[in-house]
This record gives C-alpha cells, structure tokens and sequence, in this order.
C-alpha cells in the first residue's frame, strides 16, 4: 500500500514499530523539567551505484531518499546499480577470461539462479540443467523409457535424427 507522499519517515516508525534506539534529554521549561525524546534518523551516503552506464548526479544535486522494505525494490530499479569485471572462466581450461555485466533491478536479481541467467554461458548449463532436471521427473517409475533412453544413446544415428526431430518443434514454441 503506497503511502501519502507528505507522510514522513519517523511518523511511520512510530506508528509501526518502536524504534531501537531512543534519545532522550532533560529540558528545562518555564522553571520546570520535562524530558523529550527524539527519534533517531541517520542518512546514509554512500555510491552503491557501482559501475553506471550514465553518470550520477552531482553530488551537491543528490538528495535524501527514504529506502524500506515496501519500496526497496522500485529504488533499486531507478538507480540501476551495475558490477562490470572479468573473472577466470573455469568453465574452459584455456585460461581465458569471461565478461560479465551484472544490472540489478531488485533483491530477487541477486539470487544465484537470477546471477546464472545474466552471464550467457552459466545461463546455458542452467538452462541445460533444468531440462535434465525435468526429464529426470518425467522418468520417475517408467521403466521402458531408461530403456528407450540408453538404447538411444548408444546409437549415434537415432541420437542425431532424433535432435533433427526435435528442433522444428522447439523453434516453433
């Protein structure tokens, strides 16, 4: 539910939660003592932009923006926050580099499966991995298909026309 845009930060703390930390200090008042608390705000800066595609703002234009669980997510798509680096390809024994180029746009894109599907080569073995994993259940409890499959296997020919096969089907998905 969006809150109204006047509403501020403390008065919704208040309202929904105790604050942790209390700060309170005793003033004096017309000859008498009262003591006053004050919520505790702390503004944070920071470059969590890492590696932007369009220059960020000047720092003296920049301003406080109020970051919860409610809309982290739509803040983190406006900033388009970016890690651009190369890493060892493991995946090849050559001894190349692989580049990848990282763009989160929520907390759920930092997810190893949602990392996976960025960089085109973990994305194969990913993908490769789930339609393994799926013919894996397909197969639970029937018998002649392990058959079918090896038989399959062992023959290079029915393995090749069977990928021939199979392609029409899946370009037109």
């Amino acid at each position: 539910m969006a809150r109204p845009a006047q509403q501020s930060g403390q008065k919704f703390v208040a309202r929904n939660r105790a604050p942790r930390v209390q700060i309170e200090y005793d003033v004096e008042i017309y000859g008498s003592e009262k003591k006053i608390q004050l919520p505790f705000v702390m503004g944070v800066m920071a470059d969590l932009l890492g590696k932007p595609l369009e220059a960020p703002t000047a720092l003296a234009d920049r301003r406080f923006l109020e970051i919860d669980i409610d809309n982290f997510d739509e803040r983190m798509k406006s900033l388009k926050p970016r890690a651009a680096f190369q890493v060892e390809n493991t995946l090849n024994a050559d001894g190349s580099r692989l580049s990848v180029d990282l763009t989160f746009q929520s907390i759920d894109d930092f997810e190893p499966g949602a990392l996976a599907r960025k960089v085109e080569p973990l994305n194969q073995l990913l993908q490769a991995r789930t339609e393994l994993s799926n013919l894996l259940s397909y197969m639970d409890g029937k018998s002649g298909v392990e058959e079918l499959l090896a038989k399959a296997l062992e023959n290079p020919a029915l393995l090749k026309s069977l990928v021939a096969s199979s392609k029409p089907a899946a370009d037109a998905d």
